[in-house]
């Protein structure tokens, strides 16, 4: 609600690409899949499961990745973390269920990295955030295959607003991956997803993203990293197709 009231007092920003064509009440703040998640790949429906695999992301899972999340639309359909990674202390989870099993560690950091007085879009997404993942590295651990997820829009003038949250502790090292697309319906669509990395001493986080709207999606991530004192913070990007696209990287 803080992030609501902060979010119509705040203007639209002037600097960046035109936003006055972009309608606020046109868009669709929440769509479910359909569907409950899992773990079981074959537990996801035949026509979302089609979806994922023209990009790709089963056979990436066996082959080399670690673990794996996919939201579409606006809740998670399937996640999960190879056992070793689970056995050493791992936790990489969506967001919504970060927050109910474990609080302590969400609430410390959750938006505290990019607050919600930062900008409109972020207080935006403060308000009416939904899925995303949520990725804890244990002290010392170095995940040795990376992590990712994929946000997928599909609906016709759909509003996208996943919280990616990763807490890299002492001495770890983790890397992670994510790919976010949508289709063009010749109408407005927005993507306003978070992206906080928090890198303790002596660690190292890879962050890789990799984003193909098509022309009518307003992209407005905001992504940061706060790096303590000999952490490391590897940042690599790649953004096509969208009409905006609003990056803030720094580290502290």
């Amino acid at each position: 609600l803080e992030s609501l009231r902060i979010f119509y007092e705040k203007p639209l920003p002037t600097w960046g690409a035109d936003l006055s064509e972009l309608d606020l009440d046109d868009i669709i703040y929440y769509a479910r899949p359909g569907t409950e998640e899992t773990d079981n790949w074959d537990e996801v429906p035949e026509e979302i499961r089609r979806v994922y695999d023209r990009l790709g992301i089963p056979e990436a899972e066996r082959r080399v990745l670690a673990g794996v999340g996919a939201q579409y639309e606006s809740e998670v359909v399937y996640h999960r973390l190879k056992r070793e990674w689970e056995e050493q202390g791992v936790i990489f989870l969506d967001m919504d269920d970060a927050l109910e099993q474990h609080p302590e560690l969400v609430r410390p950091y959750f938006m505290k990295c990019v607050p919600s007085t930062d900008h409109k879009f972020a207080a935006l997404h403060g308000a009416v955030w939904s899925g995303g993942t949520f990725l804890y590295v244990p002290k010392g651990v170095k995940v040795r295959d990376p992590l990712q997820a994929y946000f997928r829009m599909n609906a016709k003038n759909m509003g996208q607003f996943e919280h990616t949250l990763i807490i890299v502790e002492e001495g770890a090292d983790v890397s992670y991956i994510e790919g976010c697309s949508a289709p063009k319906y010749g109408s407005h669509a927005l993507h306003a997803g978070l992206v906080e990395i928090f890198v303790k001493p002596y660690a190292k986080a890879r962050y890789s993203s990799v984003e193909n709207w098509s022309r009518d999606t307003y992209n407005l991530n905001t992504k940061r990293a706060i790096v303590e004192r000999d952490g490391i913070v590897e940042w690599i990007g790649g953004n096509m197709g969208s009409g905006t696209t609003m990056l803030y990287p720094c580290s502290v």
